[in-house]
């Protein structure tokens, strides 16, 4: 989540909005209020706390070597119309999505929008 952060200027001017989604409960293990008290980030952060969203876009991981009941690390860029435009899905917990990737996946969108 903190490495979009420098990203957040840039992806406001295309029009993008960031949203940072946890599957996690609010007093789970890394608890995540207490971190944002000390880590703030300038766009929404929502918690996943009984999984329906991570279900929702196939990111569950109920059980690995490395996991269990949790979400796949992933990134995903999805246009006004609710369509997943672009995702980045991790196969462990600290395997995240390529910046350039996903700001070139924004951009393309805006782009798209441009010519509408």
């Amino acid at each position: 989540m903190a490495q979009f952060e420098p990203l957040a200027e840039e992806f406001k001017k295309i029009g993008a909005q960031m949203v940072f989604v946890a599957a996690e409960k609010r007093q789970g293990v890394h608890k995540p209020g207490r971190f944002l008290a000390r880590h703030p980030i300038s766009y929404p952060f929502l918690l996943d706390e009984d999984r329906r969203v991570t279900k929702a876009y196939g990111l569950y991981h109920g059980m690995g070597l490395a996991a269990f009941r949790i979400a796949h690390p992933a990134t995903l860029v999805i246009d006004r119309e609710s369509r997943v435009r672009y995702v980045y899905r991790g196969d462990h917990q600290l395997d995240r999505a390529p910046l350039a990737e996903v700001l070139e996946a924004v951009r393309k969108l805006a782009d798209r929008k441009m010519e509408y």
